[in-house]
């Protein structure tokens, strides 16, 4: 179903033209894109492990533009206690500023909502905006792309550390029945410099609504950025988020990906090394349940000699859930050097959970170390008799491996009000399930 999609792009044009015509263009290079290609389908490879129907048979209408209604008691669950945090709110894709508190940042560090950014014609913005996560990458970002307007927009110039973390919080408040929104994000970090972002897509339990998340990272040469996306969606909504990070030369990049909600949620992270000596970090958790579909796919290309990378993602899916795991490493015949290793390891916690994984290696250098490695299977019976004979048994046994299958990526987080909010939200499950 696109016809209500493109409906709502020609009234968008029609109601709210872009000021500047290179932005204009670009939407209006989304929306003829989108128009010629749609969404995937499973007869795409990329999405042939996909239950698609329920997203893309549905009609999701533009999310509306009021924010009434919406409290700060409603947001305060999805907040974390973070000396000095930077917090920008957005309600169904627009910037709530009565809920946010940006606080104050150094000097050489802009952070706003991309509206008004876009209406102060901040020069990075032309420069880097739609550059790499691009309309001819598929349907749902050519949809976004289309839909242009909002989301958190960060910039630091060179050599400056934007100190404590920016978290931006994309809240859908679910009032509206299978509403659609489309927030788009743009964090700019140039040489030299370092910043921490935080991204938060939530909503209250029970709500259907369809969130087309895409944010763009260029990390300059010898810049710093920490990328942490925590998916927390409800359990009947669609969520399909796409990061695009671009790394210059000696630049370093850890990105962590936790998936929690969603009846289905699509995490793309497409990360290009674009230079020497680069170093990437890439850690994801997803937990399913009931009838969840959590879909994980990265993409790393590498594409310059003596880069470094390690990624680690890890699921646990029980009842009917069902886990998807696509990552894919390609190395160049330049890319001389690259040690690069994948692992995903999926926890199956009932008969009826599935998992699909594929990792990929793609490499056309001959001098490189690279490894990729899946493993799949449920709860180790030894581990758990190790723990029976020391007194800790039954559902507090098994309580107490799944939580440490989780902690390996959850403590590699740096922040604890976000580490301890997540395992918080771990053992909430396990409890749920009968689990301690």
């Amino acid at each position: 179903m696109t016809t209500t999609y493109l409906k709502d792009i020609e009234t968008v044009a029609r109601n709210g033209g872009a000021k500047a015509p290179w932005l204009e263009a670009l939407r209006r290079q989304g929306a003829e894109r989108f128009a010629a290609t749609g969404f995937p389908t499973t007869r795409d490879e990329d999405w042939r492990f996909n239950t698609l129907a329920p997203l893309t048979q549905a009609e999701f209408q533009l999310a509306p533009a009021d924010l009434g209604g919406v409290t700060a008691a409603d947001v305060a669950p999805f907040l974390y206690a973070i000396p000095g945090v930077r917090t920008l709110v957005f309600v169904n894709g627009r910037y709530a500023p009565a809920l946010s508190s940006p606080g104050e940042v150094p000097a050489g560090v802009t952070v706003r909502n991309l509206a008004a950014a876009l209406g102060a014609q901040h020069p990075a913005l032309e420069a880097h905006l739609g550059r790499y996560a691009e309309p001819g990458k598929g349907g749902f970002t050519a949809l976004n792309t289309a839909f242009v307007k909002d989301g958190l927009f960060v910039h630091v110039e060179k050599n400056v550390d934007a100190g404590a973390p920016i978290h931006a919080v994309f809240l859908s408040d679910g009032k509206v029945g299978n509403a659609a929104s489309h927030p788009r994000s743009l964090i700019v970090v140039e040489r030299g410099a370092r910043v921490a972002v935080l991204e938060s897509y939530v909503g209250p339990a029970g709500g259907t609504y369809f969130t087309n998340a895409v944010t763009e990272a260029v990390v300059g040469d010898n810049a710093h950025l920490e990328h942490l996306k925590i998916q927390r969606e409800s359990e009947l909504a669609s969520h399909v988020g796409t990061t695009h990070i671009h790394q210059g030369r000696d630049s370093r990049v850890t990105s962590f990906a936790i998936s929690l909600g969603a009846a289905f949620g699509r995490n793309n992270l497409d990360i290009n090394l674009d230079g020497e000596n680069i170093e990437s970090q890439m850690l994801g958790l997803y937990m399913g349940r009931g009838r969840q579909e959590l879909d994980n796919h990265t993409n790393l290309l590498h594409a310059h000699p003596n880069c470094g990378t390690r990624e680690v993602y890890k699921g646990i899916l029980d009842d009917r859930a069902h886990g998807i795991f696509n990552g894919k490493i390609y190395v160049t015949p330049l890319a001389q050097k690259t040690d690069a290793k994948q692992t995903n390891r999926a926890l199956l916690l009932s008969d009826t959970a599935r998992i699909d994984t594929k990792p990929q290696l793609e490499i056309f250098a001959d001098d490189v170390k690279c490894t990729h490695g899946a493993t799949v299977g449920n709860l180790d019976q030894l581990a758990g008799f190790y723990l029976q004979s020391r007194g800790i048994g039954g559902a507090l046994g098994r309580k107490i491996l799944v939580y440490a299958f989780a902690a390996e990526i959850l403590e590699e987080i740096p922040y604890e009000s976000v580490r301890q909010g997540l395992e918080a939200l771990v053992m909430a499950r396990l409890d749920e399930r009968g689990e301690g």
